[in-house]
């Protein structure tokens, strides 16, 4: 159980730590260079991690959901169930909204993008900074339910 937990809270952590990078550093860096050289990075970044987020934000779940099934009954259990329903929502919250625009973005150029792009991109940022909330309070109950396991 604890093993499990442990790399629960690495899963989900390293996860955090990237997605508040994007959103904190990475994407406001990008906004400030020069249109031409945004447009590609975003692009790029829309791409790679396109295919990578999806496979951690989902063994981030499963990882959750189990440390809830193996810890129920037990002190740990309602935080990890907690942390597990919070990832499960950033999962919703990002196909639903995330997802589409994040797709869309991934092919543009300046000679290609819509003209709505800049408002587009803005509310992926929006959106973006409402789903790294959720995940850091995911991970802060992931922290509790291993704390509660060991």
């Amino acid at each position: 159980m604890i093993s499990l937990a442990i790399a629960a809270v690495v899963v989900v952590g390293i996860m955090v730590g990237v997605e508040f990078a994007v959103a904190v550093f990475v994407n406001p860096m990008l906004a400030r260079l020069p249109l031409e050289s945004s447009m590609a990075a975003r692009s790029d970044g829309a791409r790679i991690l396109g295919r990578v987020m999806p496979v951690w934000y989902s063994l981030s779940l499963v990882l959750m959901l189990a440390s809830a099934v193996f810890s129920w009954g037990q002190p740990a259990g309602l935080p990890a169930l907690l942390s597990a329903i919070l990832l499960a929502v950033s999962v919703v919250m990002s196909i639903l909204f995330l997802v589409p625009i994040n797709s869309r973005s991934a092919g543009w150029t300046p000679e290609s993008a819509p003209s709505d792009w800049r408002e587009q991109i803005n509310r992926w940022d929006r959106l973006h900074y409402v789903r790294v909330a959720i995940i850091i309070a995911a991970f802060a109950l992931a922290t509790v339910a291993l704390a509660l396991v060991g």
